[in-house]
């Protein structure tokens, strides 16, 4: 697995350096700008990127948005997003892109090494890794589990491949049913999670992780 890193903190940049490495993954560059690590990506190619949030020159979602240039520019890397604290915007505007091969952890995760690695090795496979606090939070007041009890069998396998980064077309050629079923039952899934258009929030993405939140759901 080759990896690029981008983290202005020197300390945890050679840090993760160090741990990955010493665990038989090639970490090929790492940086400490936004700029940086897109360069870095370009040149090598790596099937993973680890980008903090937060980084030069005004320290607010440069990080977020090097993420979101990366997967534009390559769209088979992988992305894997660090924040020291729950950014629920930031989240929610990285998993409107697509949730195929994306993560997006807290920065306290990568001390635990043993869920660190599991979630970049998900993330590398093409899965997804979103930190429970994120979803701890954006559903703080839901009973996201009682409504997801409210789907039927089909409208439960069109949210997993939603939540596969699948657009609509590619859902319907995957179940083999037509554009116009997949977006009925799309327009089902928002309804029975109680979603409204009204909501400033991106229902796709908020259906997504709704699902990822549930530990029923299937591996």
């Amino acid at each position: 697995m080759r990896i690029v890193i981008a983290e202005d903190d020197p300390l945890l940049r050679e840090g993760l350096a160090l741990l990955l490495r010493a665990e038989g993954l090639d970490v090929v560059a790492t940086a400490d700008t936004a700029d940086g690590v897109l360069a870095a990506i370009d040149e090598h190619e790596p099937d993973v990127a680890i980008l903090d949030v937060r980084m030069p020159p005004t320290h607010t979602d440069e990080g977020i948005r090097a993420a979101v240039e990366a997967r534009r520019r390559r769209p088979g890397t992988a992305v894997l997003v660090l924040s020291a604290y729950v950014e629920q915007s930031f989240a929610t505007d990285l998993l409107a892109v697509g949730t195929s091969g994306l993560g997006y952890l807290l920065k306290e995760r990568v001390g635990r090494v043993a869920e660190f690695l599991d979630a970049l090795h998900r993330v590398a496979s093409g899965g997804t890794a979103v930190d429970p606090e994120v979803i701890g939070q954006l559903f703080a007041r839901s009973s996201h589990a009682d409504r997801l009890q409210r789907l039927t069998p089909r409208e439960r396998d069109v949210l997993a491949l939603m939540a596969e980064g699948l657009g609509n077309r590619a859902i319907a050629e995957r179940l083999v049913v037509t554009d116009g079923a997949v977006h009925k039952h799309i327009r089902s899934i928002f309804a029975k999670l109680d979603l409204s258009p009204a909501d400033q929030v991106d229902r796709r993405v908020t259906a997504v992780l709704h699902y990822l939140a549930d530990p029923q759901r299937r591996p």
